[in-house]
């Protein structure tokens, strides 16, 4: 992950035991949408940031063949995992600035990561630093108001994706702690982004690998009203 951490979140973080990668499925939609808004022209960089263990990237490839797609992550661990898969990782920390020029990005790839920062406002200045004028950044985050949290904060059951302890889950389904800080529903997102100095900002929505097999065929269709959808994918330009 990226992003500004007391101790205490670092040695979190570096836990090899602690998740970096997320599921598959919304990689490869992100992907898309990112290859489709890049167009045709070979080339282009796009930045992995927050790159985790660079399963993501992978899933990511087939449809960003042709671009130079750089991870980059602040865990030693995690690069040390990603390198394998990725080839070209490098280390950086949003907080004390990315290893870049400004504006040297054509897009960024921003996914799972801003749920686990302390400072999100300075990650998107750097983000945008980094992109050219009119580049594209790719965010996915989990969505608060997801179509099963609605039904448990009505139940007054923790809502998924949220945690109130480092060392354990208390009050909601599930038994993996993951770091997360913050959380957005689709309308926050978008206000976030727009204030942030992102334009054209669109928001759809992606599965989550950890809905029981049972809910996944309805978690699928909730992906058609990007609100209730379990992940978030924005799609911005930079202003």
């Amino acid at each position: 992950m990226t992003g500004t951490a007391s101790p205490t979140l670092r040695d979190f973080y570096e836990d090899p035991a602690v998740p970096v990668a997320s599921g598959d499925a919304r990689s490869r939609r992100q992907a898309r949408l990112l290859a489709d808004a890049l167009g045709a022209s070979p080339g282009q960089l796009v930045l992995d940031v927050g790159c985790g263990d660079g399963s993501a990237a992978c899933a990511a490839a087939p449809y960003l063949a042709g671009h130079r797609l750089v991870g980059v992550d602040w865990s030693h661990d995690a690069l040390r995992r990603a390198r394998p898969r990725m080839g070209a990782v490098v280390r950086g920390e949003l907080d004390r600035g990315l290893p870049f020029a400004d504006g040297c990005a054509d897009a960024v790839l921003f996914s799972e990561v801003v749920e686990h920062l302390v400072d999100p406002d300075r990650a998107l200045d750097e983000l945008r630093r980094v992109l050219r004028p009119g580049g594209h950044l790719m965010l996915s985050t989990p969505n608060l108001a997801a179509w099963y949290n609605r039904a448990l904060l009505l139940a007054g059951v923790q809502p998924v994706f949220s945690e109130v302890s480092l060392r354990g889950i208390h009050g909601r389904p599930g038994s993996q702690v993951v770091g997360h800080l913050r959380l957005y529903t689709a309308r926050a997102l978008r206000s976030f982004l727009t204030a942030a100095g992102f334009r054209d900002v669109t928001i759809t929505g992606a599965p989550f690998h950890g809905v029981p097999r049972g809910l996944r065929l309805l978690d699928r269709a909730a992906c058609a009203v990007p609100g209730a959808a379990s992940i978030l994918l924005a799609h911005a330009r930079r202003g």
